[in-house]
């Protein structure tokens, strides 16, 4: 795959809407060529002290930050052509049609691939210990020490793409 763009959000909450910020890859010609990170303000707007424990967003950091749409305005021209590419997708593809029906918008319907499944059909128990993000980008030359934060996850994502899919 040459052409794509990488996406991976944190969430404030259990709840899939609560979207805290966006991390946004853009390739294309098997190249990186842009890239996108913000923090976003969730709805509902809290956090439970376990999901900030983990990527390190609180309520303060967000209260000022721009809601989804405004967000997703940005990303729309840097992704428009192009399919998505999630480390499961599952569960990115879930937040992002949660998100868009929370704001009543409308869904593009956009194409989505998955470097986890690519990971568990292509990487045999004997190449990797398990098909987590930082175990499978590790395989693929990208070493993600800043890990749940939004970028650096698409960035893993892009890396384990372009080696894998």
């Amino acid at each position: 795959m040459q052409d794509f763009a990488a996406i991976d959000f944190e969430l404030a909450n259990k709840e899939k809407t609560s979207i805290c910020s966006i991390g946004l890859v853009v390739v294309r010609g098997g190249q990186i060529v842009d890239t996108f990170y913000s923090l976003i303000k969730p709805f509902p707007n809290i956090y439970p002290w376990f999901y900030t424990r983990v990527h390190g967003i609180n309520r303060k950091m967000t209260e000022q930050s721009p809601l989804f749409p405004e967000a997703w305005k940005q990303i729309v021209p840097k992704i428009e052509g192009l399919p998505l590419v999630a480390h499961d997708k599952t569960i990115e593809e879930t937040c992002l049609k949660q998100t868009f029906a929370h704001y009543r918008m409308k869904y593009p319907k956009y194409q989505f691939y998955c470097t986890l499944i690519a990971s568990q059909q292509k990487l045999t128990d004997e190449m990797v210990e398990n098909h987590r993000l930082p175990t499978v980008a590790k395989y693929c030359g990208y070493d993600l020490t800043n890990r749940h934060n939004a970028l650096a996850d698409a960035e893993a994502c892009a890396a384990i793409a372009m080696k894998l899919l």
